[in-house]
């Protein structure tokens, strides 16, 4: 599908909610006396979550024609655990929709292939599992999956390669800052920010990726709609609307709706019908029920093989 909207030089609500995603973690560190603790790490996680978000904006060419001016204006790391040359690396290989869900080549898929499967021990095969439920994905999802992570992005660092070392080393001295900042001058206690930024953030975000994608043999049909996001809609910037956001990554958050509403009937042909009605239909089928088996239908065979 062709976009039915055109696109702005310089997106202003996108440059103005970046300028507020700031100007709130700078006010929560600064302030984070004024509130309880609780209320605090709430605030922080729904305010990583939203920066988040907007990185992701910013991978796909976002607020700006300029890749360099949108890469420094959403590289500082709040929420610490992932640099954002290296999400927007794994991010782009992820929108290759040919490959989408092949745990050979997807690198957010959540399946396995069964010699990975195999591999993994028992424990690990328990924590897979419980995963595949929304509230194993909240609670476990967090820590497995920046362990994971970084234990890929390690090998990588070990097996000599530079670039990614690179990286890392500029995000250490990112990491460094915003932390020199929000514990050092502010006196936000370590637990607290990690708490809120890192842990309830990730956990947050988790619930958009939780039914995003499923394994389908026609590559349209492997990504959802869930038509009705409400603030979590907003938090996640309408990528709840994710089959749109996948055939039209160079449209704004903020069109997205508009881009879903004028042709519904087309978009949810087009991905065969994977709808759900809001985020409240996952919570009520998929809290304790798991969405989907760990192991990929068919790794490496799906449409688009090399």
């Amino acid at each position: 599908m062709s976009a039915s909207v055109t696109r702005a030089a310089i997106e202003w609500p996108t440059v103005l909610l970046i300028a507020l995603l700031y100007a709130a973690w700078a006010g929560l560190t600064w302030f984070h006396d004024a509130l309880p603790a609780w209320a605090w790490v709430v605030l922080a996680g729904i305010v990583g979550t939203w920066w988040g978000s907007v990185q992701h904006e910013a991978i796909h060419g976002h607020p700006t024609r300029w890749q360099r001016l949108n890469t420094a204006l959403a590289t500082p790391p709040f929420c610490l655990w992932l640099p954002f040359r290296r999400y927007r690396h794994s991010h782009l290989a992820h929108h290759r929709d040919e490959r989408l869900t092949d745990p050979l080549d997807d690198p957010e898929s959540r399946y396995w292939t069964p010699a990975q499967w195999q591999a993994l021990s028992p424990i690990a095969r328990v924590l897979v599992a419980a995963q595949a439920t929304l509230l194993g994905r909240l609670l476990i999802g967090p820590f497995w999956s920046i362990a994971r992570y970084w234990r890929a992005e390690w090998r990588f660092i070990r097996g000599g390669n530079r670039k990614v070392a690179r990286i890392w080393a500029w995000h250490a001295l990112w990491v460094a800052l915003v932390l020199a900042w929000a514990i050092g001058v502010c006196g936000v206690p370590p637990w607290q920010y990690v708490l809120g930024f890192v842990v309830l953030a990730t956990s947050l975000t988790l619930i958009r990726s939780f039914a995003e994608h499923r394994a389908a043999e026609a590559v349209e049909h492997r990504t959802a709609i869930v038509e009705r996001g409400g603030v979590l809609g907003l938090l996640f910037l309408f990528n709840n609307l994710h089959v749109v956001h996948h055939a039209l990554p160079r449209v704004p958050w903020y069109q997205l709706p508009a881009e879903f509403a004028a042709r519904r009937e087309e978009w949810v042909r087009l991905n065969g019908g994977l709808v759900y009605a809001g985020y409240g239909e996952l919570f009520r089928k998929f809290l304790l029920r798991p969405h989907d088996a760990p192991l990929h239908p068919n790794p490496g065979r799906q449409a688009g093989e090399r």
